[in-house]
């Protein structure tokens, strides 16, 4: 690997052709998989008889079933509890993509915006069905801000503008955080193999600020899950609630 780029190419693991349908294994579907795979195992788990007194795993299940719960309480309200699952499988799998992208030659899932556009443009369409099918055509006045009338052909396009952008603005903030950071990681960690042949202090300086940021890293990745999650319960608060301005 020569540049700091390399780590987010897409390039084949197995080639696997039928009938001359190309169906091959490429690194980006691995994590993808593992993840899928993760959840599901945990539903299933969560499914089995609980413990009255948890151990250390179902404590941990509770403690992020809790803190899920008091993120749908605080932004969207009592009306939101009934999307937890919703909001469940997108912070898990953000959270999870994002940590398997921090273990050695793994692929960071969220930092390619192609797919973390897709996922947040399903989201953003979703809740904007929510808004339709809840309070029907009158959702549509969140578009229709409280000002002359002829600033109405001005206002409401911006306002269209501006709610469709947010599906660009969550797919670029995840990505470009991951992203910056594993490129940061990468060109620290070169430098930090160049200086092997010095004086070991000198070495190991420069080996400690890289834990530090793999520290932060690990910060990250749980952050940018969490913001991600948030701004999902505050635009389907947005949905949720009367409509107007």
């Amino acid at each position: 690997m020569f540049s700091p780029l390399e780590q987010f190419d897409a390039y084949s693991c197995k080639v696997l052709t039928i009938g001359g349908l190309d169906i091959s294994l490429i690194n980006i579907l691995i994590p993808l998989i593992v993840s899928i795979l993760f959840i599901y195992g945990l539903l299933q788990f969560l499914g089995l008889d609980l413990k009255l007194v948890p151990d250390f795993w179902q404590y941990l299940i509770e403690s992020l079933f809790k803190f899920l719960l008091d993120l749908i309480k605080q932004q969207v309200g009592p009306k939101g509890y009934i999307y937890f699952p919703f909001i469940f499988t997108i912070f898990t799998f953000i959270l999870l993509t994002n940590l398997l992208s921090l273990t050695p030659f793994s692929f960071a899932l969220t930092s390619h915006i192609i797919l973390i556009f897709l996922l947040s443009f399903t989201i953003i369409f979703s809740i904007f069905l929510i808004g339709l099918l809840t309070h029907n055509l009158q959702f549509l006045k969140i578009f229709v801000p409280e000002c002359p009338f002829l600033l109405l052909f001005i206002l409401v396009p911006i306002e269209i503008f501006s709610y469709a952008i947010r599906s660009v603005s969550l797919a670029i903030r995840l990505s470009a955080n991951i992203m910056a950071g594993h490129t940061l990681v990468f060109i620290i960690s070169s430098f930090v193999l160049n200086l092997s042949s010095m004086k070991f202090w000198f070495y190991f300086v420069f080996l400690s600020v890289l834990l530090a940021i793999l520290v932060l890293e690990l910060g990250v990745a749980f952050l940018q899950a969490y913001v991600f999650t948030i701004l999902t319960c505050i635009y389907l608060s947005d949905s949720l609630k009367t409509p107007g301005h």
